[in-house]
């Protein structure tokens, strides 16, 4: 019987991982040895290049810079409005540092010990993105389904350092199927990104209505993993750091379907906004568009709803010189002599307009600027 042969080297792809050249997340070394053939696009997770942008003229990198420092320079990979593709990020995800080689070590007697594919799925990179994160930005949807069907829903539910999950960027880039395996997946749906914006808040913004439909779901919200009885529906009255609520801007944007599908899912239609009060019908009001608040009146809007300063949508339209549109709230009988904190009523708005004054028919007397009261 002749002897073993000869050693055969380890194929490049299944060499040990340096723990010098990649990172680690709560203790796991990341590596990808045996890769799935969805994962084929990543077979390495090394750290890759760094995306903030080169330092400024005289200036020295930053090492050991951590995580969320530098937000303000400008990101390449998941920020809002950005390249969703992306040729370095993927160069970075899918090759070790460069300038670094790693001789091929001999292979050992007997069977290599068997590393987890699933470790690759807990990279994070420099900008808080995780491999969830990437294949989203990057459109692969085939990985990006293969991974929420893989992870945990904690890991599905990850926050850049821009505070953006995974689902975020999926209804940004109007990946609906993506977006439909998160919900499906338990999903917290009310986390909000630096700017407070929920992933339905994007919707609204992006007027991606579909995605808005799969998270406004028509059915049963899925059972929660976490053991609660049952997921909570979509809070419709969350704002975002401007104070919007996702009827707010689906209003903003003069959206009559998404209006409709929040108002379906139970939205409050007087909702107030957190910087000045104003309701969607106010809103309506400024944007001067008749047929929107034709709509948000026919649908239960209150018309004397008032903003914290004490002006209804009527002394809004009176201040525009907006005659058809006051006409429109008068005849769906907003008050006339409603006052705001400055004591004005829509009458005292209308400054000599008389197309305005027809409509403001004058029920008061005053002497010297105090109503005066005539009994029976």
């Amino acid at each position: 019987m002749s002897g073993p042969g000869p050693l055969k080297k380890a194929p490049k792809d299944e060499l040990p991982f340096d723990p010098e050249d990649g990172p680690f997340d709560s203790g796991v070394l990341l590596s990808v040895t045996s890769p799935t053939r969805s994962l084929a696009s990543f077979p390495s997770v090394g750290p890759g290049p760094s995306r903030r942008g080169p330092p400024s003229e005289g200036e020295d990198g930053a090492p050991g810079e951590k995580r969320g420092e530098g937000l303000e320079q400008e990101r390449v990979d998941s920020a809002y409005g950005s390249s969703s593709l992306i040729d370095s990020l993927l160069a970075g995800c899918a090759g070790d540092p460069p300038g670094k080689e790693e001789p091929a070590p001999e292979a050992s007697p007997g069977p290599a010990p068997t590393q987890a594919p699933w470790q690759a799925l807990a990279y994070i990179s420099e900008d808080g993105d995780t491999l969830l994160h990437l294949a989203i930005i990057h459109e692969v949807q085939d990985l990006a389904l293969d991974i929420i069907s893989l992870v945990p829903t904690e890991m599905a539910e990850v926050q850049n350092d821009l505070f953006q999950t995974p689902l975020h960027l999926a209804v940004y880039l109007d990946q609906a199927e993506v977006v439909r395996a998160l919900v499906l997946k338990g999903v917290n749906l009310d986390l909000q990104d630096r700017n407070g914006n929920t992933a339905l808040h994007v919707a609204c913004e992006q007027q991606h209505l579909n995605c808005a439909h799969i998270l406004l779901q028509d059915k049963e919200p899925p059972e929660s993993p976490r053991g609660a009885q049952h997921r909570e529906w979509q809070d419709l009255k969350i704002q975002n750091w401007q104070g919007l609520a996702c009827l707010h801007i689906a209003t903003l944007k003069k959206n009559l379907s998404l209006i409709s599908l929040l108002l379906k899912r139970k939205a409050d239609i007087s909702i107030k906004e957190g910087t000045s009060g104003k309701t969607p019908l106010h809103l309506a009001v400024e944007l001067k568009d008749r047929g929107l608040v034709s709509y948000l009146l026919q649908n239960g809007a209150q018309v004397d709803a008032a903003m914290f300063n004490g002006c209804t949508p009527l002394h809004l339209a009176v201040g525009r010189k907006d005659a058809t549109i006051a006409s429109i709230l008068c005849q769906s009988g907003a008050d006339t002599l409603l006052r705001n904190m400055e004591d004005e009523t829509a009458q005292d708005l209308a400054d000599g307009n008389n197309d305005l004054l027809a409509l403001l028919p004058f029920d008061d007397l005053k002497i010297s600027g105090k109503l005066v009261v005539c009994s029976e």
